[in-house]
This record gives C-alpha cells, structure tokens and sequence, in this order.
C-alpha cells in the first residue's frame, strides 16, 4: 500500500508541474507545444539521473525510485499529449512540424535520459 501511495503522490505532482509548464509555455498561436516538449525532455533527463543513482552502489532506495521515477515522471512525462499533438499536426496538414516535433522528441529524449545516467557516474 505504502509504494502505491508513492507512486500516487509523485504522480500528482508531476502531473500538476506538466500542466503550468504547458500553460506557460505551448504557443496558441502556432501551436508549437514547447511545454510538452520541455516536460517530457526535462523528464527524460530526470528519470536517467534517478535510474543512475539507483543504480550506483544503491544510492536511493526503491521507494524513492518509484516515488521520483515511476510517480513524478510517469505524471511529468506524457506520451497521450505527444501522440495527440501529433495527431493535430497530421490533421492540418503540418507534416514539416509533426515530423520535426516526433524526431526531436524521441532524439532529444534518448540524449537526455543518456546524458542523465552519465552525469551520475562523476557525482
């Protein structure tokens, strides 16, 4: 029960941090979705600094994996947004901005998640 409330509470707060970062920064009027972009970048940095320390001699403990990595970026993070931004591209017929926003995504996403278990190994 206690890791299930974990994952609830760093989910919510995840999930609160992804709304206000999309509201101050997706762009109405070209409907870029920075916000998005930066919540599941910065999420992606986040979740491979976790998953690095966890990793290292166990320097955090599994309930703080689940607290930070499972609950706050599986609630930062957001495939269902990204798939349905995509999806608004592809109606419009935005196919230079869906195929830019779906490469950098993924690109810039692997970099981070690989940058963040990297910069673990030097603390």
């Amino acid at each position: 029960m206690k890791q299930l409330l974990l994952v609830f509470i760093g989910g919510g707060f995840g999930s609160v941090l992804r709304f206000i970062m999309g509201k101050a920064l997706n762009n109405s009027q070209t409907g870029i979705p920075f916000g998005t972009f930066a919540a599941n970048i910065l999420g992606s940095l986040f979740i491979g600094i976790i998953l690095g320390l966890a990793a290292k001699n166990e320097a955090i403990t599994q309930n703080h994996t689940l607290l930070l990595a499972t609950g706050f970026c599986g609630g930062f993070t957001t495939f269902s947004t990204f798939a349905y931004e995509n999806h608004v591209f592809l109606k419009s017929g935005d196919f230079t901005t869906f195929a830019l926003y779906t490469i950098a995504s993924f690109v810039v996403g692997f970099l981070a998640v690989f940058s963040g278990i990297y910069l673990v190994k030097f603390l």
